[in-house]
């Protein structure tokens, strides 16, 4: 009994990615004076990556970094995906963005921002995503900009549970003026 209640407690703090302690007896009862077991959780920081080497995006970069994430710049066109110009960046990456998207690692606490603002890129990109288990994909965009993206989701084969996932226009409407009043949003 002792066994299974460790193997529990400690996977619902590992499954957090929080570090504890888990103070058992022998018979696995919760109670001090019996065991006590430290839990370490070393987790990889979240991922952000952010499609579309745009100026907006140097903004979002520097968000995510404050907020702890490992953040990579993907676009398909190098003369503006250069580390130059995203300093702040863990990774830029020139190459299509859906493209890109298959081909790395995302998990349950990835967060995909697309700026592309162009069907070519944004369809193929956010059909891909869309289906993925992450935790936010969000699309910069006016709302007409969203009518149109949704309605080639659509014939692209998208329905609304996948398309109920997608947060755009991205951000809270805070009358950003700026990259970085955009970003905070």
């Amino acid at each position: 009994e002792l066994d299974r209640t460790a193997v529990a407690e400690a996977s619902a703090l590992l499954d957090t990615g929080r570090t504890g302690t888990v103070a058992l007896s022998e018979d696995g009862s919760h109670c001090p004076g019996g065991l006590t077991l430290l839990v370490e959780a070393s987790v990889p920081p979240p991922r952000m990556i952010v499609f579309g080497a745009v100026d907006f995006a140097a903004a979002l970069v520097r968000a995510g970094k404050f907020l702890g994430h490992h953040v990579t710049v993907c676009d398909a066109r190098p003369v503006f995906a250069t580390p130059a110009r995203f300093p702040e960046a863990d990774e830029v990456v020139v190459d299509w963005p859906h493209r890109y998207l298959r081909r790395t690692r995302t998990d349950a606490r990835t967060v995909l921002c697309v700026l592309t603002h162009e069907a070519r890129f944004d369809v193929p990109l956010l059909t891909e995503a869309l289906r993925m288990p992450v935790a936010f994909v969000g699309a910069m965009g006016s709302r007409r900009t969203h009518e149109d993206r949704t309605r080639r989701l659509r014939e692209a084969g998208l329905g609304d549970r996948e398309l109920d996932r997608l947060r755009s226009p991205i951000g809270l409407d805070l009358g950003a003026r700026t990259p970085e009043e955009t970003a905070l949003s």
